[in-house]
């Protein structure tokens, strides 16, 4: 998965962050800063993307 790529985060994710990046955008702040600073406070807020993925092999379920 390419660097940046945005498929892990939920609907309700994506939604958030096109808020947030808006807000900054209404407070003069460049369209790219606006979306990487959006991206950031959701990963802050809910830890990153929760779709599941990767290799399965971090921790035992048992």
């Amino acid at each position: 998965m390419p660097r940046g790529d945005k498929s892990k985060y939920t609907a309700k994710q994506d939604r958030k962050a096109g808020h947030i990046a808006e807000s900054y955008e209404a407070k003069g702040v460049p369209e790219k800063e606006a979306e990487r600073r959006a991206w950031a406070t959701v990963n802050k807020e809910d830890g990153g993307g929760k779709a599941p993925g990767g290799s399965g092999r971090a921790k035992s379920t048992s």
